[in-house]
C-alpha cells in the first residue's frame, strides 16, 4: 500500500477568501519530487506570480533530499506551474484586478505519482473578516461537541 502525500496550507483559509480553485502541475527536478514524496515540503508562505505570461510559485520550500549529492536542488527556488494557455489567460486577467492574488492551498501526489499543486484565486481578508471566521469556527466546534455528548 502506497502512502499518499498531502501538504496543506492551513493559513490560506484564514488569511484569504478562496474564490476559484485549479489544479496545476509543477516543473520539478529529480531530488525535489523525492523530498515531496517523503513529505518534506511547505507551502505556508508561498504565493504565485506571472513572469512573461508563465505562472511561477514563489517561496515554496522543498527540503533538500538527504541522499542527494551535488545534484541537490535549492530549497526555495521559483518553480514553474503547468497550466493550459486558456487557464493562464483567465487567471492573468483576474490578478490584474486590484486585491486578487493566487495562493497555493494543497500540494499532493496524484494516482499517477505526479506532484500537483491546488491553487486558488484569492482576495485578502480584513481584520474584522478574520474575527468573524474565528467566531463561526468556534460556534461550529461547540455544536459538534454537543452532538458527540
Amino acid at each position: 500500500m502506497e502512502k499518499t502525500v498531502t501538504i496543506k496550507n492551513k493559513k490560506a483559509g484564514h488569511e484569504y477568501f478562496l474564490l476559484q480553485e485549479l489544479t496545476a502541475g509543477i516543473q520539478l527536478s529529480g531530488t525535489e519530487i523525492k523530498s515531496i514524496r517523503e513529505g518534506k515540503a511547505s507551502i505556508v508562505d508561498a504565493y504565485c506570480i506571472f513572469k512573461n505570461d508563465e505562472l511561477f510559485v514563489i517561496a515554496m520550500h522543498i527540503a533538500e533530499y538527504v541522499f542527494g549529492t551535488y545534484n541537490n536542488h535549492e530549497p526555495k527556488r521559483d518553480r514553474k506551474l503547468l497550466l493550459t494557455k486558456r487557464e493562464l489567460r483567465k487567471l492573468h486577467t483576474k490578478v490584474k484586478e486590484k486585491g486578487f492574488t493566487i495562493i497555493p492551498t494543497l500540494l499532493f501526489i496524484n494516482e499517477k505519482g505526479l506532484a500537483k499543486l491546488a491553487i486558488s484565486l484569492a482576495k485578502g481578508k480584513h481584520h474584522y473578516d478574520k474575527r468573524e471566521t474565528l467566531k463561526k469556527k468556534d460556534i461550529r466546534r461547540e455544536i459538534d461537541r454537543g452532538r458527540d455528548s
